[in-house]
């Protein structure tokens, strides 16, 4: 690869995101341990300060686990409406610098500076200024991972948080990948990190110590995509028209419920969750999912496809709730519901909304 191929690629990543715009709105919160979410007994943990990480709390935490492992712990209830503000500020300014902008979530995005707006030369530079431009514009830290791929970038971000920025050049990258262990990867979960612990893979310089063959033989299809990041490699463009494949929102109920009316205002809020996002970004989907787990932990879904995208709030509402009543009155106790919306088409794609004429509420 000569100099001209390389790319410059940023991964801009907000530290303790949620937690840290209710600390910057609430003076009262700062240097004390945050949890958004609920204390309820089957809550759950969305987001922790780094004051509550230094205890063990973490996101997906259960409530009850993180108050005993922080008995001084703030729980807040979220604001998905503000983090979506702010996130939007936060892209506008990446807006300044490239037009290759590909968002993961509300606080994470891959950044090509290889050709930037502003003709900085070296992408650290471009990653200093963003930084302090969004602590300057509102009042919160990120992190920066800077490579010349997205793999080496994503994990370079994580390098020096919270404030900090590192970067991978083309003559460490494959020697530092050699160094970390596997579960850091970015494509490794637990599961596949517990499996290559079995196999004996516990580094990069271990997976990279690995055949093609051996690979496949344990991994199947991935075993290209882990042969490739044992060496550093990751040949993926930052891609702006990145589809998402789907939004989702899901509650755990206080306790485990079997009135239908109860369940299904459960289901009714969470297809609501999920129309704000779809109409915030313009994009519908043609499948609609809902998800019930028992107080067995048993869980099932329910789907449905149209042909064209539901594109109305009403015919959301109309779909989850059919769907739910599939599976009511329960033979057990409901204890988590969730409505996932997926195959997403831009509202232009289609001029009949499917479900009902107008937007309820």
């Amino acid at each position: 690869m000569v100099a001209a191929d390389i790319r410059k690629i940023i991964h801009v990543d907000m530290d303790a995101f949620f937690a840290s715009v209710e600390q910057r709105d609430d003076p009262a919160l700062r240097g004390r341990p945050v949890a958004v979410g609920h204390a309820a007994a089957r809550g759950v943990v969305a987001a922790a300060s780094y004051e509550a990480r230094a205890f063990g709390v973490r996101s997906a935490l259960p409530s009850v686990t993180a108050i005993r492992r922080c008995p001084e712990l703030v729980f807040v209830p979220p604001r998905f409406e503000v983090y979506r503000a702010v996130s939007q500020q936060i892209h506008a300014i990446f807006a300044r610098y490239t037009e290759l902008i590909q968002p993961l979530s509300l606080d994470e995005a891959y950044l090509d500076v290889t050709a930037n707006r502003r003709g900085i030369e070296t992408a650290w530079r471009t990653a200093k200024e963003i930084r302090a431009a969004i602590l300057a514009e509102t009042g919160l830290t990120a992190s920066a991972g800077i490579s010349y791929n997205k793999f080496l970038a994503k994990l370079a971000s994580d390098h020096r948080k919270p404030n900090g920025q590192f970067a991978v050049t083309p003559e460490m990258g494959a020697a530092w990948v050699e160094t970390l262990p596997v579960s850091r990867f970015h494509g490794v979960g637990p599961v596949t990190a517990a499996k290559m612990k079995r196999l004996g893979i516990e580094t990069g310089a271990d997976l990279r110590a690995q055949s093609m063959a051996f690979l496949e033989r344990h991994f199947g299809s991935a075993a290209a995509w882990y042969h490739a990041i044992a060496r550093g490699e990751d040949h993926r463009a930052v891609n702006p028209d990145r589809v998402r494949k789907s939004s989702g929102s899901e509650t755990t109920f206080d306790r485990d419920l079997t009135d239908p009316a109860e369940i299904e205002a459960g289901v009714l809020r969470m297809a609501d969750d999920v129309w704000r996002w779809c109409a915030s970004r313009d994009s519908y989907g043609r499948t609609v999912t809902v998800k019930i787990k028992y107080g067995d932990f048993r869980q099932i879904t329910r789907s449905r496809s149209q042909p064209a995208p539901v594109t109305t709030q009403a015919g959301l509402r109309q779909a989850a709730t059919e769907l739910v009543r599939l599976v009511l009155p329960p033979a057990k106790g409901i204890r988590l519901v969730g409505v996932t919306v997926s195959n997403f088409q831009p509202a232009a794609a289609t001029e009949l909304p499917m479900f009902g004429e107008a937007a309820a509420g």
